[in-house]
């Protein structure tokens, strides 16, 4: 049977994927994956750990190569006492569509901020639009950041500092990142189970129904065209406030969880005006943590994935480095 033309006709489209107004989707790329283990370059060693059985929910945890301190005289056996590490929840980009913990360039990010800033990471593998439509990232992503800080796996228990949770994420990973620091400061039970120190945001992906003053009309309107596909049950459509947090009347913002927030963006990033304007919400929202944006000039869209080890990738992960250290 032929296709009527709303179903045949393309919602969103980039050189990863092809997006259909009716849900379907052909990838051309950006699932292409590689193994965990260890990494000769950084010292860092990989696992994949599935979180959640049924709804195929799995996480690649990240350890850096391990630092000792002196023996402790408190040990019979002179024992020595290892430092525990800030633990660093992680969502990768994509669009929601397509990408993994696995994607190579994103693997060797990851592996080189673990090395950097000395943190055991959870790279979150959460399922994709369209096939699970959102929120099932939102889902998934609560569902890893509580299994994390639980310290069930000894990676986690024996290493990481539970006391110091950072949420991170680039492009739509950074939109899920937002939304469960939003989650977490929201939710009663929360500071009980996760304790959220700081959230980094990697060139954000947000959305609205009225375009902003220097977003480019052609992608302002295409985006909005994704999102209905990937979250056809979005209250007010891109104005849902997971999609638009700076939506009139929306309290998220001064709700975040942790004391620290970290924004970057870059000068030639479509997506950049959005992450400018939510720095200057979640400051106007009374939110009382501390607010950084650093925006890298001549450079686009999660760009420090790909040109890995650019001078302003370079420039870019210092700062990453230098926030998650407190400094």
């Amino acid at each position: 049977m032929a296709m009527d033309s709303a179903s045949a006709e393309v919602a969103f489209e980039c050189g990863c994927f092809l997006l259909y107004g009716d849900g379907r989707v052909e990838r051309t790329s950006g699932m292409d994956t590689v193994p965990a283990g260890y990494d000769a370059g950084t010292g860092v060693t990989s696992k994949d750990v599935v979180v959640d059985a049924a709804t195929g929910l799995a996480v690649r945890l990240y350890l850096p190569a391990t630092q000792t301190e002196a023996p402790l005289a408190s040990e019979p056996d002179g024992g020595v006492a290892t430092t525990k590490l800030p633990v660093l929840v992680i969502f990768h980009g994509g669009y929601f569509v397509i990408g993994s913990p696995g994607c190579p360039d994103f693997h060797r990010y990851v592996n080189s901020e673990v090395a950097a800033a000395r943190v055991v990471a959870v790279s979150v593998d959460y399922r994709l639009a369209p096939e699970h439509p959102l929120p099932a990232a939102y889902d998934d992503a609560w569902a890893a950041l509580s299994w994390a800080a639980s310290g069930v796996d000894p990676w986690l228990s024996d290493h990481g500092d539970l006391g110091r949770v950072f949420v991170a994420g680039a492009s739509a990973g950074a939109n899920i990142a937002h939304n469960v620091a939003v989650a977490a400061g929201a939710r009663a039970v929360a500071p009980a189970l996760v304790r959220i120190e700081g959230v980094i945001l990697l060139h954000p992906s947000f959305c609205g129904e009225q375009k902003l003053e220097g977003e480019a009309e052609e992608f302002w309107r295409a985006n909005k065209r994704r999102w209905a596909v990937i979250f056809p049950g979005a209250r007010d459509g891109s104005d849902d406030p997971r999609i638009n947090p700076m939506a009139a009347g929306e309290p998220g913002l001064a709700k975040l969880a942790g004391r620290r927030l970290f924004v970057s963006t870059a000068s030639v990033d479509p997506l950049a005006p959005r992450g400018r304007a939510y720095c200057e919400a979640v400051r106007a929202s009374g939110w009382p943590g501390k607010v950084e944006w650093f925006e890298s000039r001549g450079e686009g869209h999660v760009f420090f994935v790909s040109d890995y080890g650019s001078h302003e990738a370079v420039a870019l992960m210092d700062r990453v480095v230098a926030f998650v250290a407190g400094h």
